[in-house]
């Protein structure tokens, strides 16, 4: 097995598979995603290769285009897999980090119990995505395409919501910063993603005060 070549075919894969993806899970959220895992990787004991597929393979079929149904995406990647004859313990390796590393599991705690090195640098590397400037155009790309309002001040937060509410809220863009953008620093793994996580938290941080400022004719 070639697995620069693996790369080089997965990478052509993902990019046709997401051609026509909303902006926020297209291919170059891959790509971010993908670029956030080497860097964390970097100062970690991991297998680069195991990371590198798990990451550019992890939003190949998100189960929010897909009517909620969170088989589809593993298996694609498991067919995907087989037809580069990746050996069965890395491509096992690789859809557990697949299925298991999306935050709305937090809210089910029977799918917290896998983890390993490379499981952490992966999520890490994805949930960077989330926050910070990228995280904030991502956060309104998606709620423009679910036609949800920017803000409503009469809808709160909910923070102790299942995953089966967290799936289908329909609640104003800023209140997700509430519900997952803003708890996503507190979550990371790795020390490389905690340091870049307090600075694109900040970032939010700031945002949403001038968020305020403009919505209530402060300044």
């Amino acid at each position: 097995m070639n697995k620069e070549k693996v790369i080089t075919n997965c990478i052509s894969f993902v990019k046709k598979e997401l051609q026509n993806a909303e902006g926020g899970h297209d291919w170059f959220h891959i790509e971010r995603v993908f670029k956030n895992t080497i860097l964390i990787a970097k100062a970690e004991k991991v297998d680069v290769f195991v990371v590198s597929l798990a990451a550019l393979l992890h939003d190949i079929a998100d189960p929010k285009f897909n009517n909620g149904d969170e088989k589809i995406g593993p298996k694609k990647a498991t067919q995907f897999l087989i037809d580069e004859n990746v050996p069965k313990k890395i491509s096992k390796h690789v859809i557990n980090i697949i299925k298991y590393m999306s935050f709305k599991n937090s809210f089910d705690k029977n799918l917290q119990n896998f983890k390993t090195k490379e499981f952490e640098v992966v999520q890490d590397a994805d949930r960077l995505d989330a926050i910070g400037a990228i995280g904030i155009a991502r956060c309104f790309n998606y709620g423009g395409f679910k036609n949800r309002p920017l803000y409503n001040p009469e809808i709160i937060p909910n923070l102790t919501m299942t995953k089966e509410e967290y799936k289908n809220s329909t609640a104003p863009t800023i209140n997700h910063f509430y519900e997952k953008l803003l708890l996503l620093k507190d979550k990371m793994n790795t020390e490389t993603g905690k340091q870049i996580a307090t600075d694109r938290h900040l970032f939010m941080e700031k945002y949403l005060e001038q968020f305020y400022n403009e919505w209530n004719g402060i300044k």
